[in-house]
């Protein structure tokens, strides 16, 4: 519980990883309470393991340690292993007052120290008091977020004939290549599918897509009436954009938080995973996004079907569950 829950100080710890950011804003955003940003840069230190690190400040810039500072917050919302011993310092410094929330699991070293830890039920984990399973990823794609950016995007892709087919790409991840041969058979299919409906594409690449993959896509394509947007282009960004207007989305599975934000559409999502890309923890995602009929595989789409699904987002949920536990207004 926290003593003033009416009005509780709320630090985010934001590093420089985006799809950690987009989690922890993301919630902040649905637990609805005023919140300071707080910028994490490391230092070489962080590649420690955190049981050497413990909890502590070892790994952060002087910057970063200058501005954690007293008044101690009341809550603290922080993603992936290298927040977790920051954020179980903060708690140490104020005497133990400060409540931590965890988005994905940070390491059984200091775990207790953690009010909420909310785990993906794809990590397969053991149940735990402090655990909170959630599917997917959390995010900032909300009702309110999509509707805004329908409104800044609206018409810009009405040349373009209709359905709109949303192509979302990511790329490599640390172990696994997104080649140039998974990029064209994804254009391939894509540009069959939009083409069969009488449509077009809407094509947004992320920085993990290489210039080669990038490419090899774009002349699968071919012809196809398409918006493209590649990572580094100048200008906004439409990806917001192609979310709230698309009629269908295509994403590639390797990301968590693509395919969590796709799902945050009622739209039909179809998710690509070609062998050699998707890992098996992002295998048993996809498996239950499936299951509960928020996505299909790619693979079997032999035309774009309409259906529909709930809005996916774990924000909401962890949320109402910080909520609870803390002892905050609903």
């Amino acid at each position: 519980m926290i003593a003033d829950a009416k009005d509780p100080r709320v630090w985010l710890l934001i590093d420089n990883r985006a799809g950690n950011k987009s989690q922890v804003l993301g919630v902040a955003q649905a637990l609805g309470l005023p919140y300071e940003v707080k910028d994490i840069a490391y230092n070489s230190m962080a590649v420690l393991h955190n049981t050497l690190l413990g909890a502590s400040f070892k790994m952060l810039t002087p910057p970063t340690r200058s501005h954690l500072t007293k008044p101690w917050p009341d809550i603290v919302i922080g993603a992936g292993r290298r927040t977790a011993p920051a954020a179980r310092h903060i708690k140490k410094l104020s005497g133990g007052k400060t409540k931590l929330v965890q988005i994905m699991y940070p390491g059984s070293r200091g775990e207790k120290d953690f009010s909420l830890i909310a785990v993906p039920s794809h990590d397969g984990l053991p149940k735990a008091p402090n655990r909170f399973e959630i599917t997917g990823a959390p995010h900032g794609v909300t009702a309110d977020a999509l509707a805004a950016a329908k409104q800044v995007w609206a018409g810009k892709f009405d040349p373009l004939p209709k359905p709109h087919v949303a192509l979302i790409i990511g790329g490599s991840t640390k172990s696994l290549t997104f080649t140039p041969d998974m990029a064209k058979q994804l254009g391939e299919q894509a540009a069959s599918l939009a083409s069969e409906a009488g449509g077009s594409l809407l094509i947004t690449t992320s920085r993990r897509s290489t210039p080669q993959a990038t490419q090899a896509l774009m002349d699968a394509v071919g012809d196809v009436p398409a918006h493209v947007f590649k990572w580094g282009d100048e200008g906004d960004n439409p990806y917001m954009g192609y979310l709230a207007l698309a009629d269908y989305v295509i994403v590639t599975g390797d990301s968590v938080s693509m395919c969590t934000e796709a799902c945050a559409t009622s739209k039909p999502v179809y998710i690509f995973t070609p062998k050699g890309l998707i890992s098996h923890k992002h295998a048993r995602l996809h498996i239950d996004l499936y299951a509960k009929g928020y996505a299909e595989p790619l693979t079997q789409a032999t035309s774009l079907d309409d259906w529909s699904h709930p809005p996916l987002n774990a924000a909401l949920d962890i949320a109402a569950e910080i909520k609870q536990r803390l002892g905050l207004p609903a």
